[in-house]
């Protein structure tokens, strides 16, 4: 007769193998949302559901999702059109779903005295004919201090650093290269901390968890001529421009089909974020957005409504009542 213990052991074995999983990967600024609607779908279910949240990129991401390894994708832009001939290529249809807004946050060592910036100054800074030739912060603007310009900033797999450049550079991916570079934003963090001359672009949450390290410099408003400071208020209204933006999850359909319980954590998702979103410093979508959302999981709406490129400064209410393509 077999103990209790043998039992016990076997039984365990039989659950943990009956237990289901769902993969997700991708960007590490949507990561803290996901990270913590899994957390809370995880302890709905009572351990018969595991999720497993990755941080490669959104590009990194994209990869494998695009290849079928992995059921959601984490992306703080849109796919791209490789991206979307990788995936029809491999059979994988899909679902777009912002989420919550993000801001690009313009940060700086907490003793530097800079205050505002132009769009037109960080392009002069971040773009490719700068590399190696703008190096010091008086090649930027004459009356700032003559000491060496040091950046910080997301790496090529970013969807950051694609927002960014599309955004301020004018071309997705365009940048000069001689930057410190990292996927990792807590990386960025700390090299901008620890930096006197440095300036870098991050996340709004990873600068939200480390004001006391940072300082946020305030985006000048090609409409009003006046600086602003990212915050809900301002990327609601959409005054912080044009470094806010909407970010997303992609859903598999197959998975969907394949694992009920990855359509029951999308759904899940879209219910709870105007909860969970602010709590991890994140901006909630409007009310309608989510609504929206929901009955694109209801009516299996596959595909992207963006052209392979984010677009700069539209609603998301208004981006989600588009046709989608696949």
């Amino acid at each position: 007769m077999r103990s209790f213990l043998t039992l016990f052991i076997l039984m365990s074995f039989a659950e943990v193998h009956a237990q289901t999983t769902i993969k997700i990967d991708g960007s590490s600024t949507v990561f803290p949302i996901t990270e913590a609607m899994a957390e809370e779908y995880q302890t709905a279910q009572k351990g018969k559901v595991r999720v497993t949240v990755g941080i490669s990129g959104t590009g990194g991401g994209f990869k494998k999702f695009c290849k079928g390894e992995t059921d959601i994708q984490n992306a703080s832009r849109p796919i791209q059109t490789k991206e979307l001939a990788d995936c029809k290529a491999a059979g994988v249809k899909f679902l777009e779903i912002p989420v919550a807004y993000d801001a690009t946050v313009v940060v700086v060592h907490k003793d530097n005295k800079l205050s505002e910036i132009t769009t037109d100054e960080l392009k002069k800074m971040w773009a490719p004919e700068a590399q190696g030739k703008v190096t010091n912060w008086k090649q930027v603007n004459a009356a700032w201090a003559d000491q060496p310009l040091k950046l910080y900033g997301a790496g090529s797999d970013s969807g950051t650093f694609d927002y960014f450049t599309e955004a301020i550079v004018g071309k997705a991916k365009s940048s000069r290269g001689d930057y410190s570079a990292s996927e990792d934003d807590n990386t960025l963090v700390n090299g901008v901390a620890g930096d006197k001359n440095a300036l870098g672009y991050l996340p709004m949450a990873y600068y939200e968890m480390n004001k006391g390290k940072l300082k946020a410099v305030a985006v000048k408003s090609a409409k009003s001529g006046k600086g602003v400071l990212p915050s809900k208020a301002t990327v609601e209204d959409g005054t912080y421009a044009p470094l806010s933006r909407p970010i997303f999850i992609y859903v598999n359909e197959a998975s969907m089909k394949k694992t009920p319980a990855v359509k029951e954590f999308a759904e899940f998702y879209l219910k709870n974020a105007a909860v969970i979103v602010p709590q991890v410093k994140y901006v909630a979508l409007p009310a309608e957005a989510y609504r929206i959302g929901q009955e694109h999981i209801t009516k299996n709406k596959l595909g992207t409504v963006f052209n392979g490129h984010s677009d700069i400064g539209i609603r998301v209410e208004d981006l989600m009542k588009k046709e989608g393509n696949l």
